[in-house]
């Protein structure tokens, strides 16, 4: 191969390259706009018509309502989110709140809770645990806000305000 021809085929590469990566961090810009609006969004509908949806939402997402609902606020059930493993299991649930924001306005928060699990190892010398040790430790678990999840609810809530706020993000630097 020529050197011209090489080097030629060399930069191409690289500024294939170097565009794939910008504008991958657009679009992950883009999406970081849109979750934030989502989470400071007010619907402009009462939380009576909003709140089912919300349900519906974790639902679809195989999480099951816990019966302990209070006014607009729910946990759900604890959901395996990872295959069981000696080496951790990952379990997650939700808290969800609605909010009354004005007359015929609401908000909806998502706060997701994650924990794992592992199981100790038996004894490599061929004993099994003594009766007393545990055979399960949990992980720390931390709620936090997840507003992927409030984008959805938002698209699938208020389409037209969902494709404002995506209009609006594609002029997002």
């Amino acid at each position: 191969m020529n050197p011209s021809k090489s080097s030629r085929a060399s930069a191409l590469l690289v500024v294939s390259v170097l565009a794939l990566a910008f504008s991958g961090c657009a679009a992950r810009r883009q999406q970081a706009y849109l979750e934030d609006k989502a989470m400071g969004h007010v619907y402009r509908k009462p939380i009576a018509e909003v709140w089912p949806e919300a349900l519906a939402l974790l639902k679809e997402k195989g999480f099951s309502v816990t019966n302990a609902q209070t006014g607009f606020e729910t946990t759900t059930e604890w959901l395996m989110t990872s295959a069981p493993s000696s080496l951790g299991t990952s379990y997650a649930r939700y808290l969800v709140r609605g909010f009354e924001r004005g007359p015929g306005q609401c908000a909806v928060e998502f706060r997701r809770q994650d924990r794992s699990e592992s199981r100790a190892a038996d004894d490599t010398g061929g004993r099994g645990k003594d009766m007393g040790e545990s055979a399960v430790g949990a992980g720390n678990s931390q709620m936090r806000r997840d507003s992927e999840l409030e984008w959805e609810l938002l698209q699938k809530v208020d389409p037209d305000a969902a494709a404002a706020l995506k209009a609006e993000a594609t002029k997002v630097d």
